[in-house]
């Protein structure tokens, strides 16, 4: 058996794949997981399909003892049942860290979002990994995202033994990407809020693989903040894609998103204050322990996930 084995949850999602491509390359030995149905891999792994809240998972890091487990398999699809998708982002994340210190996972990195930040009208730039988490607990994303991070922050620090980092990216996008900004960016029309163009921040997936590839070939522990190069306004960012902009009331939005689902622009409605006001993290952290910076610009990330999307086949977690 390899001397550096990762477990990765999440494999069936494109971002997910790419990682483990990518550490591949650098030696380490694959075994994916995740509670969807199993993926076509374009490189060597051992793929299981399991709950992270079950009794297969064990089964599986016992048998593989991996030296890293990178937790990526947070489930924000919103078709998923309430109470599913708590089982598998609390309940089962609890299980997949427990598991690894049992099981003696020298590494573990877990993959939270910068939306539990929350976007407010006075949010002051910009937001350093240890400030209140001020995003309301009233859609159970957001509550089940806060849950997650609150209990890996604890485990963190209970268990010294197995070196733990937590990533909060901003909006992550790309050609491979399937979740909800990057399917926004490519909606046409797209509906905006009236009145309002905040600054975003966007992530490209090449950028944030290399940050995880980064951190967990790493031995730093903590909390990292992970953004893309630079800022810019949301309706710039639309532009780009050269989608129709329709600007709705605030008081309407709610009803629009869940219209605007019909004609493909099926944004959640937790991310209307997203829409509406900044929230524009600090990434000074992960940039000083890990000599990481981004490289793909804003405008450069939007282009690559319209234009990569209509050219090439998204992977079966990215559809």
């Amino acid at each position: 058996m390899s001397e550096r084995v990762v477990l990765i949850t999440g494999i069936a999602g494109g971002l997910a794949q790419l990682v483990g491509e990518r550490l591949h390359a650098l030696g380490y030995e694959i075994v994916g997981v995740d509670y969807r149905r199993e993926p076509h891999l374009d490189f060597p792994a051992t793929i299981y399909r399991a709950s992270y809240n079950k009794t297969k998972i064990e089964d599986i890091i016992r048998r593989h003892r991996p030296t890293h487990v990178l937790h990526l398999g947070r489930v924000g699809n919103l078709k998923e049942q309430l109470g599913k998708r708590f089982d598998l982002n609390v309940l089962g994340s609890r299980k997949v860290m427990d598991l690894a210190a049992r099981y003696g996972a020298r590494r573990l990195l877990v993959l939270s979002t910068f939306h539990i930040y929350g976007a407010h009208p006075h949010n002051h730039i910009p937001i350093f990994e240890d400030e209140p988490l001020r995003a309301g607990t009233g859609f159970p994303q957001i509550a089940d995202a806060i849950q997650l991070d609150n209990q890996a922050v604890l485990w963190m620090y209970r268990h010294a033994e197995c070196r733990t980092a937590i990533l909060r990216p901003c909006n992550v996008v790309g050609p491979d990407v399937g979740n909800a900004i990057s399917g926004y960016l490519r909606s046409d029309p797209v509906p905006v809020i009236l009145g309002f163009d905040p600054m975003v921040q966007l992530i490209h997936q090449d950028d944030l693989v290399e940050a995880l590839v980064r951190v967990t070939e790493g031995r730093a522990t903590g909390i990292f903040n992970v953004v893309g190069k630079g800022t810019i306004p949301l309706r710039d960012a639309l532009r780009v894609g050269g989608g129709h902009q329709i600007p709705v009331p605030s008081s309407v939005a709610m009803g629009v998103l869940k219209l605007a689902q019909v004609v493909g622009a099926a944004l959640p409605p937790y991310l209307v204050n997203f829409l509406k006001y900044p929230c524009i993290i600090s990434d000074e952290a992960i940039r000083e322990t890990f000599n990481w910076a981004p490289r793909v610009d804003q405008r450069e990330a939007v282009r690559s996930t319209i234009e990569g999307a209509r050219h090439v086949d998204a992977p079966p977690g990215a559809r």
